[in-house]
C-alpha cells in the first residue's frame, strides 16, 4: 500500500540538527500510513551516520538515498521529489523541525476536504542559533485560502510548513532553471493549478543559522543581500513567463520595488567607505542634505 504523506527531507553537514527533524516526524500522531524520504547529500559531518542510524531504527517508515558526491540542495531536492510514493508530500529541511504532533494530519485533513486546493501550509517560527529571540512567522492573520496574488508578493510559506499535491507535477518547469531557491517556484506551480490553504495554527521551526543557505546574518551583508534581490528578480521574471503573464503588471510593480532596493543596497559599500576614508566630509553632507530637507 502507497503511504497517503511522503515526508520529504534533504540534509547536508546537519549533524547538529537532523535528530530534531527526524524526531519530529517520527513523532505525527496520524491514522494513515506515511513514509519519510531522506536524501543525504555526501555531508562531511557526521549526518550520514545519523540518518543511516535511524533508518536501521526505523525501516517501516525511512527510506534513505545517500550520494556518493554533493549534487546541492536543488538537485537533492529534485530528486527526493521523484522519490515520493504518497498521495501529499510534506516539506521538512534537516535543519528544520516540526512541534505539534498532529501537523500531518491536520494538513491530510485539510486538503481532503477542499479538492480546490493543491497546496496547505500553515504558521511556524523562527529560530536563530545566535541567541536572538525565537519569532513567529506571521503575526497577523492571513486569508484561508489564496490565489496567486497572494503569495507573489513575498514568500509566504515556510518551507517546513509545505503540504502539496503529488499528482500536480513532477518537475520544476525550464522557466525557473536559474532561479537558486526551489520552494516558490514549486509553490508557483501549484497555484497555477488550484489554490492554497493556510492552517493559521503554528506547528513548526525554521531555523537560522550560519550553515543555511539564506543566513540571518545575510541580512546584513550588502553581498549576501544583492545576491538575494538578484535571485528574487530572476524569480519574478521566470514566473511572469510560466504563468503566461496573466500577473504581468503585479509582477512589474514588484520588479520594480526590487530594483529599487537594489540600487539602495549597491551604494551602501560605497557610503561606507567614503565614511570611513572621509568621516568630517561626509558628516558635513550630511549635514547640508539634512537641511535642504
Amino acid at each position: 500500500m502507497n503511504p497517503k504523506v511522503s515526508v520529504r527531507i534533504v540534509t547536508y553537514n546537519h549533524e547538529r540538527f537532523i535528530a530534531q527533524a527526524l524526531d519530529s516526524a517520527l513523532a505525527q500522531k496520524i491514522n494513515f500510513p506515511y513514509e519519510i524520504v531522506i536524501g543525504e547529500d555526501n555531508s562531511s559531518d557526521n549526518t550520514r551516520k545519523i540518518v543511516q542510524d535511524y533508518q536501521r531504527r526505523h525501516p517501516e517508515i525511512i527510506r534513505s538515498f545517500l550520494n556518493d558526491r554533493n549534487i546541492g540542495a536543488r538537485a537533492n531536492t529534485h530528486n527526493m521529489r521523484q522519490e515520493c510514493r504518497g498521495e501529499y508530500i510534506a516539506f521538512l529541511d534537516g535543519d528544520d523541525y516540526w512541534t505539534a504532533e498532529h501537523k500531518l494530519q491536520k494538513q491530510a485533513d485539510f486538503l481532503d476536504q477542499h479538492p480546490e486546493c493543491t497546496i496547505c501550509f500553515h504558521n511556524a517560527q523562527m529560530v536563530f542559533d545566535n541567541g536572538r529571540k525565537a519569532q513567529v512567522y506571521h503575526k497577523e492573520p492571513l486569508k484561508t485560502i489564496m490565489e496567486a496574488e497572494d503569495i507573489l508578493p513575498s514568500n509566504i510559506m515556510p518551507s517546513c510548513s509545505m503540504m502539496f499535491r503529488n499528482n500536480i507535477f513532477k518537475t520544476i518547469p525550464h522557466e525557473f532553471a536559474h532561479v537558486p531557491f526551489g520552494d516558490w517556484p514549486i509553490q508557483i506551480c501549484l497555484i497555477k493549478k488550484g489554490k492554497a490553504c493556510y492552517i493559521d495554527e503554528i506547528m513548526g521551526a525554521h531555523r537560522f543559522h550560519s550553515g543555511g543557505m539564506w543566513t540571518e546574518g545575510g541580512k546584513e551583508d550588502p553581498e549576501v543581500k544583492i545576491r538575494q534581490i538578484q535571485a528574487f528578480l530572476l524569480f519574478y521574471q521566470a514566473a511572469d513567463v510560466y504563468l503566461e503573464h496573466k500577473y504581468k503588471d503585479l509582477i512589474a510593480r514588484l520588479i520594480t520595488v526590487k530594483k529599487k532596493e537594489l540600487r539602495s543596497v549597491q551604494i551602501e559599500p560605497l557610503k561606507q567607505r567614503i565614511r570611513d576614508l572621509f568621516p568630517s566630509l561626509y558628516k558635513t553632507f550630511r549635514t547640508l542634505k539634512g537641511t535642504a530637507r
